[in-house]
């Protein structure tokens, strides 16, 4: 079986409660964390911070034993439903570990974010075939998961046998792992060959901003020169993050680029954009591959997310 080439679950993958529970579950570390459900002095809600979870008046462990006993005054059927009925200091001291690596996921455990089953069905000749095909697809026109699904039975039964091709598991199956190995794949086939040929190693890309693909391509559209005034051509830069399939960053330039328009496309992924006085609290985006409230401490000042272009689902 090829469970470690399992994609682990995302945010995304998790029904609507589950996203609800996870959240405040968040809220309630931060709290115990740094005395505020948002994580950062800069964003207080009202109230904030309780006495007992003060980071001026209380240490970490202090507000760690608090949290623990506010959870356990919950009634046993709403801490239940919460997802917060056996939270403990451990637990606390755990989810502080998990936190600056995985995010959000990292406060998730089976209870609350069952694993996605269908890899479990994936034979060793049925994972080749999934690669093949992938690696093939990237060469060709876009197709759909039917034919794809054609092109692993065929590779299967030509290379092992159809008594291989008999453990091929349902279309939906493979829908599933396929989404899982390689994700929705909807960008452009030119980008996903760009983030698929990413050595990362032999390890998987579990979070967003771990590995930014470059890539460079004429721009079909004529721009004016602000000099002169002529239409001139030029050259699109991208940052393309290989877990989202999103727009991290971009760049015009007259010619072709140089390592100095790529250094400087590194310095926009990760330059963090103050928040504007007429910005509303929705244009708090999450900053691409780095804790908003960590960048907030660093810039010292609250801190707008990049606005960068999301993989269609």
């Amino acid at each position: 079986m090829m469970d470690d080439k399992r994609q682990p679950v995302r945010f995304e993958d998790l029904k609507d409660d589950d996203q609800k529970r996870l959240r405040l579950r968040v809220a309630h570390f931060l709290e115990a964390e740094s005395g505020f459900r948002s994580g950062s002095r800069h964003w207080p809600q009202e109230g904030e911070p309780r006495p007992e979870y003060d980071p001026e008046r209380t240490t970490l462990t202090e507000r760690r034993l608090a949290k623990v006993a506010e959870l356990k005054a919950l009634h046993p059927d709403d801490a239940r439903q919460l997802g917060l009925g056996q939270v403990s200091e451990r637990t606390l001291q755990r989810w502080s570990a998990a936190w600056p690596e995985q995010g959000i996921m990292g406060l998730a455990d089976g209870r609350l974010t069952p694993v996605l089953r269908g890899h479990r069905k994936i034979t060793l000749q049925v994972a080749e075939a999934i690669h093949a095909v992938h690696a093939e697809c990237l060469h060709r026109s876009r197709v759909g998961m039917k034919t794809k699904e054609r092109m692993i039975h065929q590779f299967v039964r030509e290379k092992f046998g159809t008594e291989a091709e008999k453990k091929i598991p349902h279309y939906t199956t493979l829908l599933k792992v396929w989404k899982e190995w390689f994700g929705p794949e909807s960008g452009r086939q030119r980008y996903l060959r760009s983030a698929a040929a990413v050595d990362t190693g032999g390890s998987t890309v579990t979070i967003t901003g771990q590995v930014v693909v470059l890539d460079t391509t004429p721009f079909p559209v004529k721009l004016r020169d602000d000099v002169f005034g002529e239409p001139i051509t030029v050259d699109l830069t991208l940052g393309l993050d290989a877990f989202t399939h999103s727009l991290v960053a971009f760049r015009l330039t007259p010619e072709s680029d140089s390592s100095i328009e790529v250094a400087m496309l590194l310095r926009d992924v990760m330059l963090p954009l103050p928040m504007r006085p007429d910005w509303t609290p929705d244009m708090e985006w999450h900053y691409p591959g780095v804790p908003s409230a960590l960048i907030t401490e660093f810039a010292g000042y609250p801190v707008a997310g990049r606005p960068f272009f999301a993989r269609r689902r």
